[in-house]
């Protein structure tokens, strides 16, 4: 493959970087790997100055009264630890900067480290007979450093992210193919600011001409034989390639070019994208590495912890709310002739249909109330504005989302959770078009990214994007935040009609 120089031309189509900050790319990484070695060594510190309060201070009579106390000794040994609990931290390569805004790959990294930290300690006071400590106050330093180190971790990946949108810890990068799943990976990658990365453009193998537009303010950029042109004028650090837009020879020549020397990263998508967003992995079969579809999103630990917190929470919410749903039911059936609840037939996990329990908040013959131009915005968005259908009660049960408390009993059955995307019909699914089978892999939602942010105001194609973000990314840890936001947007009815 040669590589001509890149045509003046060209700099005209790529589009122009977001970075307006003056510090070079490895000034901010290492600031910030810096700040991590700062921040872990105070956390630790942190760790083990609680432990010892709380073991020989506040709750002594807990443990072994008898336990040798000497606050020097304790002290000494915490600074030595935290000189080798940061070693062990950097042979987990929590200081390497492709292992770090991971999210939880990085957490777990940090948890299995300290939890390293702690065995050495064990094993060392076993081998050394002479070094006595507190069993107790090993213990609750493991637990708490894992706490501090994570929670401090997930608040400077915040950060990083905030600072993302300023220009800050943001490399160039250039999509390799045109085809739809190179168009999904883009568009995908530039929304979601949290990537990283900054979309330069394509890079096609010649099927398009050079600045011709392939997705909003993206265009053709280069041929696959100017890549290493566009690298070096554009300091790209990121070559995202589109399996199933070029040939088997090409990505082999990409990746013995770029991919196992230099500063340039290679990425290599699926080849599923644009048909499946949810979790993959590779298993090897007789020597051949293969991608396997998770049938479910979620692995059988957090699947536990999110049925655990799902029912656990819907259980307690109908006991403390059975008061309140007596009296809407009440309130609706004084109101207007009809039944109490309406049962709505939705598609759940793995394609299983179930009704999914609301308050009646329409009148019984409400259909007849709709102007044709209504029916035509309802068969469009699924949602109408000032709905003629809706009762003066539904109206105030919609706007604080109290119509939907009946699927509390949905979520004890098992067939929805408190967190999820947006539950759907039959009919629904199709506008999912490639997605819906990414769709199915969890339970739809009494809330989720969409019910926090705009709720009804969303236009369907935002509503569908903030699923497979939801489905991409899913930790109990968002579930935890969305649950909180929730209540908050509730509370004041914005979005909602």
């Amino acid at each position: 493959m040669t590589h001509p120089p890149m045509d003046a031309a060209v700099a005209g189509y790529v589009r122009p970087q977001v970075s307006r900050v003056k510090l070079d790319k490895a000034t901010q990484r290492r600031i910030y790997v810096a700040v991590l070695l700062i921040s872990d060594s105070l956390m630790i510190l942190g760790a083990f100055s609680l432990a010892y309060r709380i073991r020989f201070l506040w709750f002594q009579e807990w443990f072994d009264p008898g336990a040798f106390l000497d606050p020097a000794r304790y002290g000494g040994i915490t600074l030595v630890l935290i000189g080798v609990y940061l070693g062990i931290f950097a042979l987990f390569r929590l200081y390497h900067w492709q292992t770090l805004l991971g999210g939880v790959e990085e957490y777990a990294r940090a948890a299995n480290a300290c939890t390293v930290g702690a065995v050495g300690v064990m094993v060392f006071s076993f081998l050394v007979p002479e070094f006595v400590i507190a069993r107790g106050w090993l213990v609750l330093a493991w637990a708490l450093s894992i706490l501090a180190t994570v929670s401090a971790r997930a608040l400077l990946r915040h950060l990083v992210y905030y600072l993302r949108s300023k220009g800050y810890f943001v490399v160039p990068a250039l999509v390799l193919g045109t085809n739809d799943e190179a168009i999904s990976l883009a568009e995908s990658l530039s929304s979601y600011r949290h990537s990283g990365l900054d979309i330069l453009g394509f890079v096609d193998n010649g099927e398009k001409p050079i600045g011709h537009p392939v997705s909003g303010r993206l265009s053709v950029v280069g041929r696959i034989d100017q890549i290493e042109a566009l690298i070096d004028a554009y300091s790209v650090e990121e070559l995202v390639i589109a399996s199933s837009a070029l040939s088997a020879e090409e990505i082999l020549e990409i990746f013995r070019r770029y991919g196992l020397q230099g500063d340039v990263a290679v990425r290599l998508s699926s080849g599923l994208f644009d048909v499946l967003n949810t979790n993959l992995h590779v298993k090897e079969l007789g020597l051949v590495p293969l991608i396997t579809v998770n049938k479910v999103r979620l692995s059988p630990l957090e699947a536990f912890v999110k049925g655990v917190l799902d029912r656990a929470g819907a259980l307690v919410g109908l006991l403390l709310l059975s008061p309140f749903l007596v009296a809407i039911a009440a309130a609706i059936k004084a109101t207007s002739p009809g039944p109490i609840l309406y049962r709505r037939r939705v598609v759940g996990q793995g394609g299983k249909l179930f009704d999914a329990l609301k308050f009646r908040t329409m009148y019984t013959n409400g259909d007849q109330l709709l102007t044709p131009e209504q029916w035509e915005i309802l068969r469009r968005e699924h949602k109408l504005k000032d709905d003629p259908r809706v009762t003066p009660v539904g109206r105030f049960l919609r706007k604080y989302s109290l119509d939907e408390l009946p699927q509390l009993w949905n979520v004890l059955k098992g067939e929805m959770s408190l967190i999820g995307p947006r539950m759907i019909t039959l009919e629904e699914q199709k506008k999912y078009g490639k997605w819906d089978a990414n769709l199915m892999t969890v339970k739809p939602g009494m809330s989720g990214l969409w019910q926090v942010s705009g709720r009804s105001d969303l236009d369907y194609s935002e509503r569908i994007r903030l699923d497979m973000q939801y489905i991409r990314n899913y930790s109990i840890w968002l579930d935890l935040q969305l649950i909180i936001r929730t209540i908050f947007v509730v509370l004041t009815g914005r979005g909602a009609y």
